[in-house]
């Protein structure tokens, strides 16, 4: 990608970029992944989406940013303070519903309802390092799931690097995703539901 190519944001992103900042909230997605999240949402209409790890809001606007009118958007996270900024800017939309609460409980309780999605973002350890099983359960066939996060950060924690690396090799077994690892960004896979 070029390095000075226009990203053009969602008008939102900057004023949640600042509370963000107030916040002193260092986990905010990339604006890079923001950018793919947006194509990646517009090419699912009148789907399903869902996020876990909702953060301060920065992958949720682009992720809204891209989807079409009739879409609905589900995010979730057990940040209280990080939630606040996101549904203060973003709630709103009345297609996105903000969840304070347990990643891994709220997936099983998805999964005990019977919902399904066409479109998840794991931006957080339920759905990517625990419970991925249940996230993956949830995806329709030819819905896509995104994790950001898999290359070295200096933000990581000891035992993250460790889990990033059982995440991959659990994920290289599966044969009903088809797998894009991208070198980009924080480091993203792409998967495809196919069966």
């Amino acid at each position: 990608m070029l390095a000075n190519a226009p990203l053009s944001p969602p008008a939102v992103l900057q004023a949640i970029e600042q509370a963000t900042q107030t916040l002193q909230f260092t986990m905010a997605s990339d604006p890079l992944t923001g950018s793919l999240l947006r194509t990646l949402a517009s090419t699912k209409p009148a789907s399903a989406f869902l996020e876990l790890g909702t953060g301060t809001g920065m992958g949720t606007a682009w992720i809204l940013d891209g989807m079409d009118a009739t879409s609905k958007l589900i995010t979730v996270d057990t940040d209280e303070r990080a939630s606040a900024v996101a549904r203060r800017h973003l709630g709103h939309d009345p297609r996105v519903t903000f969840y304070i609460t347990d990643g891994g409980e709220f997936l099983h309780k998805l999964k005990a309802q019977g919902a399904r999605f066409d479109f998840i973002f794991a931006d957080t350890w339920p759905g990517k390092f625990t419970h991925l099983e249940v996230a993956l359960g949830l995806l329709n066939v030819g819905g896509l799931y995104i994790v950001d996060d898999l290359l070295p950060q200096a933000s990581w924690p000891e035992e993250h690097a460790p889990k990033v690396a059982n995440f991959i090799a659990t994920l290289r077994q599966r044969t009903d995703l088809t797998l894009t690892w991208l070198n980009w960004s924080t480091g993203l896979l792409l998967a495809a539901k196919s069966g």
